[in-house]
């Protein structure tokens, strides 16, 4: 999906998901679904509990990134999460790294979603009073 042709030349490759996700909305879905199996298949097969969560916050930052008109397309020939997963795999079961629950990355996820949450809600607090101050 990341890594099947390469530019002549240069080191730089790319494969099937930058040009799928040329079709709006379709490319985005497969390729999401290709990376949803592949995090299910490992889910099976008894991969740490830290290397789903890895594997799953690379899924999804390739999705939200995805999803951004033009910047998504752009970032696919450089966000590559099928290949940043298959290292994570590598890394596992070749090295050992990545072993354990992960409940340290959840906790900072949470944190930063609260952080997120805390400011958006606070944005729109001053926007709004100053809007309604200013009609």
């Amino acid at each position: 999906m990341d890594d099947k042709f390469r530019v002549p030349g240069t080191n730089f490759s790319f494969g099937l998901d930058p040009i799928m996700n040329l079709i709006p909305f379709a490319g985005d879905i497969s390729g999401f679904v290709v990376s949803a199996a592949l995090l299910y298949v490992m889910a099976k097969n008894g991969v740490s509990r830290k290397v789903l969560i890895l594997m799953s916050i690379n899924i999804c930052v390739d999705a939200m990134i995805g999803a951004i008109p033009l910047i998504g397309q752009l970032s696919d020939f450089y966000f590559k999460s099928n290949t940043r997963n298959i290292q994570l795999l590598k890394e596992h079961y070749k090295e050992g790294k990545h072993t354990g629950d992960g409940n340290g990355i959840i906790v900072i996820l949470l944190l930063i979603l609260l952080v997120f949450i805390s400011v958006t809600i606070y944005a729109s607090y001053i926007a709004f009073r100053w809007l309604f101050n200013h009609v």
